[in-house]
């Protein structure tokens, strides 16, 4: 079964995320966290094969978070989506072992996060 993991700190946000989610992927399974500490016990316990990260979380950086992810699970596709669009955050991204990094702001933001989405669950049936 190919899992997803959303760290987000707004409900809203990760309900809204979910919802597309599930409307195109049915068969998936989409487990969420709000913080870090349960961002990083989802991973151990669930092993999602993506993880939507976002930035700013209560007591956590979300760019540390994935360096801690991707050291540990470096096979784990770790998409930062997040509303600080800003060069700095996209580079401190990228050294930390980010795939990918969507802009909230973006109007095509859910095209992206589908489209990612499609990408790793064809490269993990392919393998």
């Amino acid at each position: 079964m190919f899992r997803t993991l959303l760290v987000e700190d707004s409900r809203t946000f990760r309900d809204t995320l979910s919802g597309i989610l599930h409307a195109h992927f049915p068969d998936m399974k989409v487990v969420e966290a709000e913080d870090g500490v349960q961002a990083l016990d989802e991973v151990e316990s669930e092993l999602p094969d993506i993880i939507f990260m976002d930035i700013k979380l209560p007591g956590a950086s979300g760019i540390e978070l994935t360096r801690q992810i991707k050291l540990a699970h470096a096979e784990v596709v770790v998409v930062i989506l997040t509303s600080y669009d800003l060069p700095e955050y996209r580079q401190a991204a990228y050294r930390n072992g980010a795939d990918c990094f969507i802009s909230k702001g973006d109007v095509c933001c859910m095209v992206e996060v589908l489209a990612r989405v499609e990408g790793v669950r064809t490269l993990r049936r392919v393998h």
